[in-house]
């Protein structure tokens, strides 16, 4: 008994088709670098740059970007939160002077260890000349409204990859703020040379001749002292006549000022009795 034939299959269907015959392989072609890449350049590095560098104009410290919504990290220890700030410092010289910057970002912890430290080197540096002596002050309240930014942040969050700066003693701890008593104790000897300056005598006031014989001077000194030796009875400004003092009949002598070959001023002078 025959088998009988396959079913015939209308023309047309895919069962019909004969097979596709295998689709040939492309050639190998040997590999080449995308357009505009050097051969041996890893995809993503500048021209010349040494693999693991950093690439030019980039700092291998530079502080990662921040996530959206917080601020920026610390300079010194990259703890959060920080602020920016600037603080100053001022040094005298003598003859010129300095000035000193220290800018952020600060956490708290690290901000008020800058500010203490620029702080106390401007109260024991920032004196020593006399335009320093007006720009010191200025520069340390130029940095309270900074120091107040700083002082509203929250203690650094833990796990910064850095140690926070110590913030060490407060000022009115340290031996720093002995340094405030160098302005004072240049005014106290301004005011010192003043009141002993002929230049500020009046009526009433005690004088002892200093100098020598050719080029005699007189300094204001106590009158209970024991070197008082006359005493002002009057004084008259941009004359030298010595007339005048005979308004002043107990004048025994009489000291002239003069300023740049000019009469500055006149004193009718009692000499005191011992």
């Amino acid at each position: 008994m025959s088998a009988p034939p396959p079913p015939q299959l209308p023309y047309g269907s895919p069962a019909a088709a004969p097979p596709a015959p295998p689709l040939a392989q492309p050639p190998a072609q040997p590999w080449a670098p995308p357009q505009g890449q050097i051969p041996g350049q890893i995809p993503g590095q500048f021209p010349g740059q040494v693999p693991g560098q950093q690439p030019w104009g980039q700092q291998p410290w530079a502080q990662p970007a921040a996530p959206a919504g917080y601020g920026p990290y610390c300079r010194f220890c990259g703890s959060m939160p920080a602020t920016e700030a600037t603080i100053r410092g001022h040094q005298g010289l003598i003859v010129i002077m300095k000035f000193l910057k220290l800018q952020g970002p600060f956490c708290r912890t690290c901000g008020i260890a800058a500010h203490r430290d620029m702080t106390a080197k401007s109260l024991w540096q920032g004196w020593w000349g006399f335009g320093s002596m007006l720009i010191n002050p200025i520069t340390m309240l130029i940095n309270l409204p900074q120091r107040a930014k700083i002082n509203r942040l929250a203690p650094p969050v833990p796990g910064a990859p850095g140690t926070p700066m110590n913030p060490g003693k407060p000022l009115y701890r340290r031996v720093a703020v002995l340094g405030l008593l160098v302005p004072a104790l240049i005014v106290a000897a301004i005011v010192f040379a003043a009141q002993r300056d002929a230049d500020y005598a009046s009526a009433g006031d005690c004088l002892q001749r200093t100098g020598t014989a050719s080029n005699p001077d007189v300094a204001v000194v106590s009158c209970s002292g024991s070197d008082a030796e006359f005493k002002v009875l009057g004084r008259f400004d941009h004359t030298g006549d010595g007339s005048k003092c005979e308004a002043y009949p107990e004048t025994t002598t009489t000291f002239v000022r003069t300023v740049d070959y000019s009469p500055s001023y006149l004193l009718c002078l009692r000499r005191i009795s011992r």
